[in-house]
């Protein structure tokens, strides 16, 4: 009897084993060559605007054909054309505040990273006084305003990241007012930039901590002055003159030269009735030089037309591009290849369209993104936002996958963004069939909902979904929520833009592979006639989608 149920009990749990690790027709060594490709050093780190970008969508092009998927670009094609403006800090600049009249210079990429998006050939500012905006929030729809009305122009304003209750205590009166640890549109630096070049800021500086950024400085200065944009009528009134982070170190000096307690100014910045805090004694210089120009990069798009339900689509999604060639790290490397940061979700794209091209013709249209300027602030995906190739309107769904972990099969799959809209429903009834759970995002201060190329669609009424492997760590079937955490901590800390997020021939992509299967699986019932994903009722993206509902009842 014992041993017959012993033996019982390792059948059933070999079999649940290996559920979990089904990913149907998803095949993890297809991912695995397709990013060892775009992640060699043949593609020099995949930067828009280089001579990478032309191998990349080169080869993107190619395998869409291959695949069988039908242009879905411009003029027939399966490009579609993203003009960009790119600019570049130039070598040798001069940097430094000015603190009860002693100069204290900062060293480029130590204590300050900065530059601009207007076409401008230097920037030049000289002893521009400094204004501290909390948050820098104005939210009157939560009755919050870190600005009252405070005269900007001329000045350099400094920002804390993330939202004012990222820090708040139990009994504060913030607490919860922007969703707590789950990060707003508010909590997130592009917000801050946007704010003060509506106020008439000079320039902006964000304070950097890891905590409420998400990331380290390693993160902040991988570009290495290199920004990107979208061609704009008028850069001057849209973008400040200077942009940029000060360093946690040297932004608690300049609070101390003023008279004030960086702790103590945080505080206060939590409380609805902050006014900005002059920082008395202290100025800001900076001197460098910028080259500019305009540069057309490509989004690459294919698609399998519906057979009944043409004008209605389903989106997969990811971004193509990296962080190109840098400086060289410990072991000479230069080349920055991106193969989680996102080779591995174009693959995961690529596989989706393989298998619906081995069945039958979906109902609706699926559209098959590979985007560009992600890593500049979301660019490509934005201008097809502006300019898209089938109706917004008529979108059923945006999947997005961006950085899927390599560590094997897990328990469960993490849901960044939670209590958005109904694909997270969805997303529950397909993990089940794979024996997982979903597990809300551990880290939402991160605001990863607000970093990748679905908030373009999200902002425009799209429901979206985003598979993201940051989060939080995975629950691992070999070594449990501990080894996940530690993989997003160490990638996050020392890989994340980095030359080392390089292919690997060790990786374990049956994990990725699963949740590759996952979006998959809910495209398959996306296709179908009638369902419409709807937004939650407290989501700020719901009133857009409500706009257009007359165009869904067809």
């Amino acid at each position: 009897m014992f041993r017959t149920t012993a033996i019982s009990l390792a059948l059933a749990l070999l079999a649940t084993t290996a559920q979990a690790q089904s990913s149907g027709p998803i095949d993890p060594a297809r991912l695995s060559d397709i990013v060892k490709t775009m992640a060699s050093d043949a593609f020099e780190g995949r930067s828009p605007g280089s001579p990478g970008e032309a191998k990349t969508v080169e080869y993107l092009t190619a395998q869409f054909k291959a695949l069988g998927l039908e242009p879905a670009g411009d003029k027939g094609g399966y490009t579609q054309d993203v003009p960009l403006a790119r600019f570049q800090v130039k070598d040798g600049g001069v940097y430094g505040l000015t603190l009860k009249g002693q100069a204290h210079p900062l060293e480029r990429n130590k204590d300050i990273s900065a530059s601009t998006l207007r076409p401008v050939d230097r920037v030049s500012i000289a002893n521009a006084p400094m204004v501290f905006v909390g948050y820098g929030v104005s939210a009157p729809e939560r009755r919050w305003d870190d600005f009252k009305g405070v005269d900007l122009k001329g000045k350099i304003a400094v920002f804390l990241i993330n939202d004012p209750d990222f820090e708040a205590q139990a009994g504060e009166p913030v607490a919860g007012k922007f969703g707590g640890l789950a990060a707003t549109y508010y909590a997130r630096w592009t917000y801050k930039y946007e704010e003060a070049a509506r106020r008439g800021a000079l320039g902006a500086l964000i304070v950097h901590e890891t905590p409420g950024a998400g990331y380290g400085w390693s993160t902040v200065i991988a570009s290495n002055g290199e920004a990107f944009d979208i061609v704009r009528a008028d850069p001057a009134k849209e973008k400040v003159l200077l942009q940029g982070w000060l360093s946690g170190e040297v932004s608690k000096e300049l609070f101390a030269s003023a008279g004030l307690d960086f702790a103590t100014l945080k505080a206060q910045a939590r409380r609805a009735d902050f006014k900005p805090v002059a920082l008395n004694g202290a100025a800001f210089s900076a001197d460098y030089g910028m080259s500019h120009g305009r540069v057309i990069s490509r989004n690459v798009l294919g698609k399998i037309t519906g057979a009944s339900r043409p004008n209605e689509s389903v989106m997969f999604a990811a971004h193509w591009d990296a962080f190109g060639v840098g400086a060289p790290d410990a072991e000479g490397r230069t080349v920055r290849p991106g193969a989680l940061d996102d080779a591995i979700g174009v693959a995961g794209t690529m596989e989706i369209a393989r298998a619906f091209k081995a069945g039958p013709t979906p109902a609706r249209t699926l559209v098959f993104a590979a985007w560009t300027a992600e890593e500049r602030g979301l660019l490509g995906s934005e201008y097809y936002g502006v300019h898209p190739t089938v109706p917004l309107e008529t979108m059923a769904a945006n999947l997005t996958m961006d950085v899927l972990q390599p560590n094997g099969p897990a328990r469960d799959v993490v849901l960044i963004g939670s209590g958005q809209n109904s694909l997270e429903d969805m997303l529950v009834k397909a993990a089940k069939i794979q024996d997982r759970t979903v597990t809300p995002d551990a880290r939402p201060e991160r605001a990863l909902f607000y970093r990748a190329d679905h908030f373009s669609l999200a902002r425009r009424g799209v429901p979206v979904l985003l598979m993201m492997g940051l989060g939080g760590g995975a629950d691992l079937i070999e070594g449990g929520r501990a080894a996940g955490d530690k993989w997003v901590n160490d990638y996050t800390a020392k890989c994340y833009h980095q030359t080392c997020d390089a292919w690997s021939a060790d990786w374990d992509l049956r994990g990725a592979a699963q949740d590759v299967a996952l979006l998959y699986d809910m495209g398959q019932e996306l296709a179908n006639p009638g369902v419409w994903p709807s937004w939650k009722p407290d989501s700020e993206f719901g009133p857009v989608r409500d706009a257009s509902a007359a165009k869904r009842a067809k």
